[in-house]
């Protein structure tokens, strides 16, 4: 059984209780909090595993937190997975954009919410069980044992997805992966997710590299590759 820990940051308790429930059933140990003012302060207190966090909240709204979250060395590396009303693209981008690694509109599969957040967790995991640990690319290296990213020697911090993203275009420098093989990757085999937030992911993910960025090549009307090196 699962034994992490999952912040659930949401103001309706009916939703909160449902979510709980679920996650309780399934192993986990679930902390909760109402506003964003307080999931905020949990998640830098405890650290926890994962962060279930709604975007419509009271005073400092989902959005909002994970910026913060993202801007703290401390908080920025743990995974987030956002619960809105609005199902729209703009609103699924706008999410990814500022850091979260998933989504979830309402009303949502209790089912379907504990296997995303399975499969958000079992990433981190996953990427981390390659042959070798560290791959050298350039100035760019891969840590996946230690889930840490270095150009020339200087670390950069990365999002769940972002770094499995990264890891595994690296695995096979030169092969192209189209957006489709890639959200099956990052979604276990649920195709929810759009093409558009995949290329949202990718432009997060070259800024990130800076130096290294152009690594990661577009291929027009197919997806992404990574750039092979000599």
């Amino acid at each position: 059984m699962p034994s992490q820990t999952i912040l659930v940051v949401e103001d309706e308790r009916d939703i909160a209780e449902l979510i709980t429930f679920n996650l309780e059933r399934e192993g986990y140990k679930v902390e909760f909090e109402s506003s964003g003012e307080e999931g905020l302060r949990k998640a830098k207190a405890t650290l926890p595993d994962l962060i279930v966090l709604d975007i419509m909240l009271p005073g400092l709204n989902g959005l909002d937190v994970c910026r913060v979250l993202r801007s703290d060395r401390i908080t920025q590396g743990i995974p987030i997975i956002m619960l809105t009303a609005r199902d729209e693209e703009i609103d699924v981008v706008t999410g990814l954009e500022v850091g979260a690694d998933d989504y979830v509109t309402k009303p949502f599969s209790p089912k379907v919410l504990v296997a995303r957040i399975r499969a958000v967790l079992r990433r981190g995991i996953e990427t981390g069980e390659a042959t070798s640990p560290v791959k050298k690319l350039g100035e760019l290296t891969i840590n996946k044992e230690k889930h840490q990213v270095t150009i020339s020697g200087t670390s950069r911090e990365l999002t769940q997805t972002e770094f499995a993203l990264l890891c595994v275009l690296a695995e096979r420098p030169g092969w192209v992966f189209s957006r489709r093989q890639l959200i099956d990757f990052l979604r276990d085999g649920q195709q929810v997710i759009t093409d558009r937030a995949i290329d949202v992911q990718i432009v997060n993910l070259r800024k990130k590299l800076g130096i290294c960025g152009d690594y990661i090549q577009t291929v027009r009307g197919v997806g992404y590759r990574m750039k092979e090196l000599l």
